[in-house]
């Protein structure tokens, strides 16, 4: 018999500057890390005011992660140590394996209203894959599939297989899932989830009811244990998206953009960028 996942505990994140002053709100980060293996950390970052998100994220180094970054309105440009350059807009998707080691920049727009909404997340690297070769992959709207189901469902699959049907970010170590779903008002909606993978929902529009809790936009649900996931959309439609993947059961030493295994890496890979060795030679 299928093991319903309900919920574990609700996260509503906190309000932080990050970059040269960027206003978002870290849904997840540092201190919950252990609780979301394999994933680090979950920005929203949402406005209509530029001077909230125009500064941006000037260059900086990564080793040790994947940073996935989804744009729901506007724009954000990249540039990037490998010589990637690129603007990704609304709908598209921005996966970064930063591997050994990358510097880049990621620099917000809005769109022609000033608007600017979207989602980055942090996945771990296990110890085996911390110094794998980055790379960079730029996903546009149209190459992320939808499956349309009955009663007005639409699940955009970004990372993952429904129905048959697969997303185009592939090859990924944790064996990530990540789906953006939109239910109608009052619409059920049921999902199989690995057991043993850690899962969650981030809700976005309207809000959702899981078993006997409820969900509201801006809020993420960690999910307990299970093999299957079934919300219900409340009086308004609801999207959401829902993420999961293998945990790595492994220390993390994190300093800032950079996450590794031990204490010695993390000072090793600091004094690697400080020095100008930072980026491995093929």
């Amino acid at each position: 018999m299928k093991q319903p996942r309900t919920v574990e505990k609700i996260f509503t994140g906190q309000i932080s500057i990050d970059g040269a002053g960027v206003r978002l709100q870290r849904l997840f980060g540092y201190h919950e890390a252990s609780l979301f293996d394999p994933f680090l950390l979950l920005d929203y970052f949402g406005s209509d005011r530029p001077e909230d998100y125009r500064n941006g994220f000037p260059w900086h180094p990564h080793r040790g992660i994947e940073t996935i970054t989804y744009m729901i309105e506007g724009s954000c440009e990249h540039g990037d140590s490998l010589g990637n350059k690129g603007l990704i807009g609304t709908g598209d998707v921005q996966w970064m394996t930063a591997g050994s080691g990358i510097i880049h920049q990621e620099m917000p727009q809005g769109d022609e209203k000033g608007r600017m909404f979207g989602f980055q997340l942090w996945a771990n690297l296990p110890s085996t894959h911390k110094m794998m070769a980055p790379r960079y992959r730029d996903i546009k709207d149209n190459a992320i599939p939808r499956v349309r189901e009955a009663n007005g469902i639409e699940i955009r699959i970004i990372c993952g297989t429904v129905n048959g049907v697969h997303g185009p970010a592939e090859d990924v170590v944790i064996d990530p899932e990540y789906l953006d779903v939109y239910l109608p008002a009052q619409t059920a909606f049921s999902r199989p989830v690995p057991a043993g993978h850690t899962a969650f929902i981030t809700v976005f529009k309207g809000g959702l009811r899981v078993a006997d809790t409820s969900v509201s936009p801006g809020a993420v649900a960690l999910l307990k244990q299970g093999d299957v996931l079934h919300v219900q959309a409340l009086a308004k439609p609801a999207r959401f998206l829902l993420v999961s993947g293998k945990p790595l059961k492994e220390p993390i030493a994190w300093r800032g953009p950079i996450v590794m295994n031990t204490q010695e890496e993390l000072a090793a890979a600091f004094q690697a960028y400080n020095n100008g060795t930072f980026i491995q030679k093929a």
